[in-house]
Formats: structure tokens, C-alpha cells, sequence
């Protein structure tokens, strides 16, 4: 039988399509979401690609009286509204702490204090919170460090050290219990809604699962928001002829995932009770470059230029992070899209869609806030 459930965030690009799957799977959803101008554009309407069949309420989660108004008959939770992007964070703080910690709190506080059905919540957390993921070390095994220091970052050395031997050091996955390190504003508001979120949920008994997503790409990702996701941003710039800009020298490692799997994942996660309570990556478990993503959305849309590697560090950057999938593995969970398999279902859809490449702003707007660090560039050498 099906049930009532509420997505924050729910006209946005990984909940518009959780709100299709749900629907599929026989649940009634409603969409609670602000229709953010950097995401929808000024001025924008309910967007023609939310299901029909959801009921939408446009609304900011800040909003206590409205939010409760959408809660009271609600029996499930995916609150994914958020405020997303390392470098913005940075100095768009009140922005960020306001939406994602304040407003997580006004939705608990709501759960806490007023009469509801809720059953049950999935929140929306993220592998910004890793910082660093684990590495190896030849001497010293498995390694958690901390941020590269500056001035090796000022040589253009860019990849991890041994904290202790200064040895190379190779990125392996990371699992959940690795100790968490944040290096940007973003990554530490979606520790706070998490940690928040589990931490209230148990003490009322509300079960609660955070879902640590991975780089997530897909169709419906805004290609006019330069601070979204990597696949997307280099998407907006292909489609302008323009080639895709890149940090560091495009070595470092990420974990792409489609939004569809990673809305199989989710949704595995908000129909088994052993996940309740608990905290679990929804990633692909593979590696993939940085350089290699956007040369391979360069190939796929027969373009011959070559990405833009600036050599030049972005502050709150990670050099390597891939998740350890083996916890939800265990409760059935397998990606099925391939790296190319994505991106090439991700530009299908973007032939339909206008782009507007704002990424060399962005760009400007990090230098001029003292947030992109210089360097030599030795191991381009």
C-alpha cells in the first residue's frame, strides 16, 4: 500500500527524480520547494518536468507555519532541499548555514512539537563531509589525512603525501566511519543536518536515515548554475564551444553516480527498516578522474578542443574521495550506469535545453574573494 510522502527540495534535480520513482512505486508525493532563481531561473514556475501527478507547494523549509501545513498528513520524509556548492559556500555563509542547518531545524522542530504521522525521514547528506578520503600508504597502511598544506599546494605538488613518511599515497574507498574533516561551509551544514537529524530522530523515536550522496549527474541537473555539479558545469561549457575549466591538474579522483541509481539507492534505504538510524554512501564504488569526465563529455559531443587545466587551486577542494559501497550493498544495492552510459543519457537530454555557461564568473567571483590559490605547475611537467 502506498503511502503519503513529502520531498523537500522535491522540484529539484535528484528530487524531481526520487518524486517520479516514488510515484511509480504507488506512493502519493508532494513537493515542497522554493524554486531557487540560481536553479529555475527568475521568476520561474512549477517546472514541466515535475510528474504530474505530484502535488506541488512552492515554499522555503525556513517556513515554519508552511512547512507544518505540508507536513500534517504526510506519513514519509526525503527532506534533499538544500543549498548546494563548495566554492559559493564559502562566502555566500549565511545563505548556506541558514538553509541547510536552519532550515533542517525547522522541519525537527515541527516533528518534535506538533502533532504528525511521520514515520519516518531520509535526509540528504553528502561526501563533502569526508574532506580527504582514505588512502594507502606502502609503510603506513590505510591513512585519513588532513587537507594538503598550502604551500605544497603553492608548488603545484598535487597529489596526497604520507602525513608521516611524505611518501605518495594511493586513494582507496571510503566507508562511513571514517572520522569526518569539512573543509568548506557547504560540507560542514550538511554534517549539521545530518548529525542533527539522527541525533533527534533517535531520541524521539522517529526513524531516521541519512543518505551520504556521492557526485551526482543526470538529466534535470541545472545546466545555468555554475555551482552544481561537475558534469553538468562542463556540459553548460561543451554545449558554448567553450572548454571545460578545471583545477589542480584534473587528476583528482571523484565518484560519479546517475541520479537514477542513486534514487535506487535512496529509496532502497526508505523502505528497509535494518537501514533506520543509520548512515550509509550512495555511491558507484569506482573512481573516475576529474580530466576524464570532462574529455569524455568532449568526445561524446564530437567536439575536438581540449579542457582547460589551470593549474590553480580552489580553497575547500579535495584532492581524492570514492565510496566504500559495501553497507548498502549489503541490502541489495548495485549501480548499474557506467560512467559513459550516464554521461551520454545526460547529454540526450541537455539537446533539448538551453545552456548558459556562467562558470568563468563564478571563477571570478572565487579570485576576487581570495578563494583560488596559485601555483607552479610541477607535475604537469
Amino acid at each position: 500500500m502506498g503511502k503519503r510522502v513529502l520531498v523537500t527540495g522535491g522540484a529539484g534535480f535528484i528530487g524531481s527524480h526520487t518524486v517520479d520513482e516514488l510515484i511509480a512505486q504507488g506512493h502519493e508525493v508532494r513537493v515542497y520547494d522554493n524554486l531557487n532563481p540560481q536553479v529555475h531561473g527568475e521568476g520561474a514556475e512549477k517546472p514541466d518536468y515535475l510528474h504530474p501527478d505530484a502535488e506541488f507547494v512552492k515554499g522555503d523549509v525556513r517556513d515554519r507555519d508552511h512547512l507544518y501545513k505540508s507536513i500534517k498528513d504526510i506519513d514519509l520524509i526525503i527532506h534533499d532541499a538544500a543549498e548546494v556548492g563548495v566554492g559559493q559556500s564559502m562566502y555566500s555563509i549565511d545563505q548556506y548555514i541558514s538553509t541547510n542547518v536552519q532550515g533542517t531545524g525547522v522541519l525537527w522542530d515541527i516533528l518534535v512539537n506538533e502533532k504528525h504521522g511521520v514515520e519516518k525521514v531520509l535526509v540528504a547528506s553528502s561526501m563533502s563531509l569526508y574532506g580527504e578520503g582514505n588512502y594507502e600508504c606502502v609503510e603506513h597502511g590505510k591513512i585519513s589525512p588532513k587537507p594538503r598544506p598550502d604551500d605544497q599546494l603553492a608548488q603545484g605538488q598535487w597529489e596526497m603525501l604520507c602525513p608521516q613518511c611524505a611518501s605518495p599515497v594511493d586513494p582507496v574507498p571510503t566507508d562511513e566511519e571514517k572520522e569526518l574533516d569539512c573543509t568548506s561551509v557547504y560540507a560542514q551544514s550538511k554534517k549539521d543536518q545530518e548529525v542533527y537529524s539522527l541525533m533527534i530522530g533517535r531520541a524521539h523515536n522517529i526513524p531516521t536515515v541519512a543518505c551520504r550522496y556521492f557526485n551526482c549527474y543526470g538529466p534535470r541537473q541545472s545546466l545555468n548554475n555554475p555551482y552544481t555539479g561537475a558534469a553538468a558545469i562542463f556540459c553548460s561549457a561543451i554545449k558554448n564551444d567553450t572548454p571545460p575549466l578545471i583545477y589542480e591538474d584534473g587528476n583528482q579522483r571523484r565518484d560519479f553516480i546517475h541520479v537514477k541509481d542513486l534514487v535506487r539507492g535512496k529509496l532502497l534505504l526508505l523502505d528497509r527498516q535494518e537501514a533506520d538510524y543509520g548512515i550509509f554512501n550512495i555511491g558507484t564504488g569506482k573512481p573516475s578522474s576529474i580530466l576524464e569526465l570532462a574529455e569524455t563529455l568532449i568526445q561524446l559531443c564530437g567536439k575536438s578542443f581540449r579542457p582547460d587545466v589551470i593549474y590553480k587551486f580552489r580553497n575547500g577542494d579535495i584532492r581524492d574521495c570514492y565510496a566504500d559501497i559495501s553497507r548498502i550493498k549489503k541490502l541489495g544495492f548495485q549501480p548499474q550506469y557506467s560512467l559513459k552510459e550516464g554521461l551520454r543519457n545526460l547529454i540526450d537530454w541537455s539537446d533539448g535545453q538551453e545552456a548558459v555557461s556562467k562558470v568563468k564568473d563564478a571563477h571570478q567571483q572565487l579570485v576576487d574573494k581570495g578563494l583560488v590559490l596559485e601555483s607552479q605547475p610541477v607535475s604537469s611537467k
